[in-house]
């Protein structure tokens, strides 16, 4: 194959592809071993870091065993935060790791699971598209597996980066697995490049680090017929000397190809870093022939060693449904880092389930803290909490941010403690004579639960002289939406009288978007998630003037 050459124009570090590509898309694939949750999706993001750090420009997808067509009607509970990208697809959290590491535009086509694939090849099947023949796993499955690899290799992408979820000898991820087999014969092995994450367990009784089960997961691969070209060995101690040998002997793996990936010490954003210090970078562009000027990740150091080195903190409260799960709210807590990296400052969370705060003390709960946020969320159980969690922010000049079912709660607590309508309430939860809250028209007849909910970007006029206005610094944005209820327009007028601003509406002006409150310090609520468009180099706006709100607040309560 011929190396791809580096154009006139070339800059390092760039982020569209400064590459004269000979129209040969490569192709990289990662899979687990051992167990689940070893940070596959990390690594590939952190790997697209590394390519694009070079210039070439890379897409990011991943296949998810499970039946369902999409993570969106799953409880957090089973898999954390749903993901939702521009083009309003309910996908896998592991998606938001891959925006937040790379520039790479992911759409519905990213993110591909067993129900979509079967129901793609059923559909056919039913057209009669196949002409009579059996449909099988091969080549019928396999084949609609193939093809969603493909569809994203198009001319201005230079390297395919697929993750495999769940582990190898899963049964669910045979079909997956056999694919991508089928791939590397039909499109050649110098073109694709197999990662397996793995891990080293560490047995504290004996002060070892253990490479079976990294010998058996590399054993199964290699029975389905692949043999993985880089190891990236998942450890919380560091390899011993000679184990890096002992694992390439044993895996049939180059020494040089065995890479630890220990537990971070500080932040996820260092991956990248520590797998370039290994060479990985180096590898893939000598297994697929691309030469580059260099590697350039001074933006990206240098956000790392500013992150490592604020001048204060501030706690914010997250009141939710799903607090103790990390990964409900995955997105929420990494732009909270963001922001803090933008304002020199580390943010502590004090994670708050909404339902204890229904009749709790809030004096108690939120006492300290520089700044609340409420997230979104469906359903009556926590809504009291979260409603009684704005109210508070109100009246004691808090720093709030509600988002989604945020902006609901304190869209009810203004209604029911200002405007002084007792029951007002969202018709999400039931009746009320004040539903300041409500379907929108369009979800009237809806009945089926997956995929029908207003989703993706749509864009949201800001209102000249509000805060939002003066966040974003622009007068229209795009903003990414997950929901079926919004603020019911019978009632703007009595809300703008008594002192809570629309401040972002619908093009049409048709849909409210922000509310603020214009007599308080920092007070504002999006119908959308902001969260999914925030980046550790360009937090989002929001999110950052937020938390400078939350350590302004902090100054005053220390009397600084």
């Amino acid at each position: 194959m011929e190396a791809a050459r580096p154009s006139a124009s070339c800059t390092v570090g760039a982020v569209s592809s400064c590459f004269e590509s000979d129209g040969m898309t490569q192709y990289i694939f990662v899979t687990g071993g051992v167990v689940s949750s070893l940070g596959k999706g990390l690594t590939c993001g952190a790997v697209g870091a590394l390519l694009e750090s070079h210039g070439l420009t890379v897409v990011i997808q991943k296949f998810d065993p499970y039946i369902n067509v999409d993570p969106g009607t799953m409880s957090p509970y089973q898999h954390g935060e749903v993901y939702v990208t521009a083009d309003g697809a309910e996908t896998d959290l592991d998606l938001g790791h891959y925006e937040r590491f790379t520039h790479a535009k992911l759409t519905k086509h990213c993110n591909i699971t067993t129900g979509k694939v079967y129901d793609a090849v059923i559909r056919r099947e039913r057209r009669g598209d196949y002409l009579g023949s059996t449909v099988q796993v091969i080549p019928h499955i396999t084949d609609e597996i193939k093809d969603g690899v493909k569809r994203l290799a198009t001319s201005d992408v230079d390297v395919v980066i697929t993750e495999i979820g769940g582990t190898v000898g899963d049964i669910e991820s045979l079909p997956f697995l056999e694919a991508l087999r089928q791939f590397g014969h039909e499109n050649g092995r110098e073109n694709c490049l197999y990662i397996h994450l793995t891990l080293l367990p560490y047995l504290r009784a004996s002060g070892e680090l253990k490479t079976k089960p990294t010998q058996h997961s590399v054993g199964r691969l290699r029975e389905i017929g692949i043999i993985p070209d880089v190891l990236v060995c998942r450890t919380e101690k560091p390899m011993p000397e000679g184990m890096r040998e002992k694992i390439s002997l044993f895996c049939n793996v180059p020494a040089k190809a065995v890479l630890e990936e220990k537990d971070v010490d500080f932040t996820i954003y260092e991956v990248p870093l520590i797998l370039r210090a290994q060479g990985l970078d180096r590898i893939i562009l000598d297994r697929f022939g691309i030469e580059t000027p260099g590697s350039n990740m001074d933006e990206w150091i240098a956000m790392i060693e500013k992150m490592k080195s604020p001048t204060g903190d501030v706690e914010i409260a997250v009141v939710g449904k799903y607090v103790e799960l990390m990964d409900s709210y995955k997105s929420i807590y990494e732009s909270l880092t963001h922001a803090g990296t933008a304002n020199s400052a580390r943010v502590r969370f004090r994670r708050i389930q909404a339902e204890d705060l229904s009749d709790g003390d809030l004096d108690a709960a939120l006492s300290g803290v520089d700044g609340v946020l409420v997230p979104g969320g469906f359903g009556e159980r926590g809504l009291l909490g979260k409603i009684r969690t704005a109210g508070y922010a109100r009246e004691k000049g808090l720093p709030y941010f509600g988002i989604c079912y945020g902006m609901h709660a304190a869209v009810i607590e203004f209604a029911r403690n200002v405007l002084g309508h007792e029951d007002a309430s969202s018709t999400e939860v039931g009746d009320t004579s004040h539903p300041v809250i409500t379907l929108l028209d369009e979800q009237m007849n809806v009945t089926d639960m997956g995929g029908t909910m207003r989703l993706g970007a749509y864009p949201c006029t800001l209102v000249d002289g509000s805060r939002v206005r003066e966040a974003y610094g622009v007068e229209q944005v795009d903003e990414r939406h997950r929901h079926r209820y919004e603020f019911n327009n019978d009632y703007r007028s009595a809300f703008e009288e008594a002192g809570m601003t629309l401040s972002g509406l619908s093009p049409s002006g048709k849909l409210v978007e922000i509310v603020e409150l214009r007599d308080h310090p920092w007070f504002v609520a999006v119908q959308f998630h902001p969260e999914y468009q925030s980046r550790p180099i360009k937090p989002h706006p929001l999110f950052r003037d937020f938390v400078a709100a939350a350590k302004a607040h902090k100054k005053k309560s220390d009397g600084n």
